[in-house]
């Protein structure tokens, strides 16, 4: 697998955690059947995605990469679907998780 591929797999893969963590919200504690199933689905193949990327991007970036794109996502989906807070420290927080992000992506992808 060519460095692009994975790093493209690891962005689908922290989508898919976003998505999960979506289908949590609307599992209410896993009590409707099929956003719990969802929950499942989506996390199975979030985490098989992150195993085929760690045979190419280091272990510790795919990881950090993966966590935070379901972190930015997932506050991002909280602020557009559940009205949680827009305040300026948590907008800066993001934008540093981001820059993080973009950082480890800079600084090598490969072993």
């Amino acid at each position: 697998m060519s460095t692009g591929t994975a790093w493209l797999l690891l962005i689908c893969a922290g989508l898919l955690e976003v998505c999960w963590l979506v289908a949590m919200k609307y599992s209410e504690g896993f009590t409707r059947l099929w956003p719990t199933v969802l929950i499942f689905v989506l996390g199975t193949l979030s985490f098989y995605l992150i195993s085929l990327c760690v045979k190419v991007i280091p272990v510790g970036t795919t990881y950090v990469v993966w966590t935070g794109i379901g972190a930015v996502g997932g506050a991002i989906v909280g602020m557009a679907l559940f009205n949680e807070p827009r305040d300026v420290l948590r907008l800066v927080s993001i934008a540093l998780v981001i820059a993080g992000i973009v950082g480890l992506k800079l600084t090598g992808s490969s072993h």
